[in-house]
């Protein structure tokens, strides 16, 4: 039976678009990367002020070149469910172009695999909330392939908190005491001269 052009167009159409028109997804990725970070469970870091230290590379039991195609590594802080509920500029969706559990970049580098290390000072701008730590392995394309991460799949073990800088900086108090007390001695000062001006016309 001969099959129509229109009905070829349109299947050729329709099998571009389902192989490009969706992204990785995480559920495609494959677990290989082994990854820790020193913060404890439930331990809570100041933003601005706390350091931690992320160890990453390729976990030991998977078989040897599974690796190839690796070459470079982003490690990013990641909010745990608890930080993520009614927050949708936080939903963690599965195609990774449209994901947003892991918004902040800790380090991106080429890609060895092992005895990879790196301390970040938690930023000051980072919000109060639950986190953990997820490295992804990216091939030559700049696409996602693999990842780590420092808790388990349901996202529930080895989490940590961030408190946020809230209220004013201390500095911020001085250089406001400073120009208070300034302000008097001026106001004062200014006082005192139209005090002698008005003695001195009076004499005149």
């Amino acid at each position: 039976m001969e099959i129509p052009a229109r009905f070829l167009v349109v299947s050729l159409l329709l099998s571009c678009f389902a192989t490009t028109g969706y992204g990785v997804t995480f559920t495609s990725l494959k677990r290989t990367l082994e990854v820790t970070a020193s913060p404890k469970e439930g331990q809570v870091l100041k933003a601005g002020d706390a350091d931690i230290t992320v160890t990453w590379g390729l976990n030991r039991t998977i078989q040897a070149g599974t690796d190839s195609a690796y070459k470079t590594v982003k490690v990013k802080l990641c909010y745990a469910p608890i930080s993520q509920k009614d927050r949708s500029w936080r939903k963690t969706v599965d195609e990774m172009k449209k994901d947003k559990t892991c918004l902040v970049k800790i380090v991106a580098k080429p890609y060895t695999a092992s005895n990879n290390s790196f301390t970040w000072t938690v930023e000051r701008d980072i919000p109060t909330g639950t986190y953990f730590v997820r490295a992804y392995a990216f091939n030559a394309q700049d696409e996602e392939v693999a990842f780590g991460q420092t808790t388990n799949d349901k996202k529930e073990t080895n989490l940590f908190q961030i408190q946020a800088i809230t209220g004013r900086h201390a500095s911020l108090d001085i250089a406001s005491v400073c120009f208070s007390a300034f302000s008097i001695v001026a106001l004062a000062g200014f006082f005192y001269m139209e005090k002698s001006k008005g003695k001195a016309a009076q004499q005149k």
